[in-house]
């Protein structure tokens, strides 16, 4: 169990080393470190992910870095969509999810790859209607694999919504704790249905250690070029990403 409390602190630290990225962690940390069965890490990693982000958002939020506008506009839709990925998830075996789950790990190693974007003034950019649909996409899959998007959120508040890194960010944690809260919200339904037990103990235990190590890594984050870190990062994504894709492609067709 040493090991899984390791794996709790290491979300945490990458969480507050680049400001997303931590909450991919959660699911294989969960299925690999402490052996819980893949719909029910999913499921935990989303209340985990959502108490994390809480944390990390309030203190922002009294700074003034969360637009509640886009908050509204991409985090409302993002909480029905993370409800509706959650709801679908039942028709899916674990396996199936997983494999999702590795194809967006691999997203978001290219994502990582990629040049960060451009700061920007914070001047309204995308149709709100068109923000309103880039919430609901990225909180379906929320819902369907238990990650909190935040390499997806911040560059698409940034290019897409037209905010500033610096508001990205802070506006980004708080819909991740909002949408993240309705998929799990909707997953205790679903793992009463399977016949599964939310461990409440781990979940609590889990995201404390990961609060503490987000304050560590975004104090020592800001003293690390954060382009070597996301590089390296993204190479131990595809890493992570291949594994777990290869050893649920054996499961499904093996």
């Amino acid at each position: 169990m040493y090991a899984a409390w390791l794996g709790a602190l290491l979300v945490g630290l990458v969480l507050g080393l680049l400001g997303s990225g931590g909450s991919i962690l959660t699911v294989p940390v969960l299925v690999y470190l402490v052996g819980e069965p893949g719909k029910l890490a999913i499921a935990e990693s989303l209340g985990i992910v959502a108490l994390i982000s809480l944390v990390g958002a309030i203190p922002l939020a009294f700074r003034g870095r969360v637009s509640w506008r886009t908050v509204g506009w991409f985090g409302g839709p993002g909480i029905v969509g993370a409800y509706a990925g959650a709801y679908l998830s039942q028709f899916m075996s674990g396996a199936v999810q997983l494999v999702i789950f590795a194809l967006v790990m691999l997203g978001a190693a290219a994502l990582m790859f990629r040049r960060p974007p451009s700061d920007r003034m914070d001047e309204p950019g995308r149709a709100f209607w068109k923000v309103m649909g880039d919430g609901l996409g990225v909180g379906v899959l929320t819902g369907l694999v238990g990650v909190g998007g935040g390499f997806l959120i911040v560059p698409a508040l940034v290019v897409l919504g037209g905010l500033s890194m610096h508001l990205a960010v802070g506006t980004s944690l708080a819909i991740i704790a909002l949408k993240s809260a309705g998929g799990f919200v909707k997953y205790l339904d679903v793992m009463e249905a399977a016949g599964l037990t939310i461990h409440w103990d781990l979940v609590l235990v889990f995201s404390g250690i990961g609060i503490v190590g987000s304050f560590v890594g975004g104090h020592i984050g800001a003293h690390v070029p954060q382009k070597r870190l996301k590089r390296g990062f993204a190479v131990f994504l595809v890493v992570m990403g291949v594994v777990v894709l290869g050893q649920n492609l054996v499961r499904l067709f093996g």
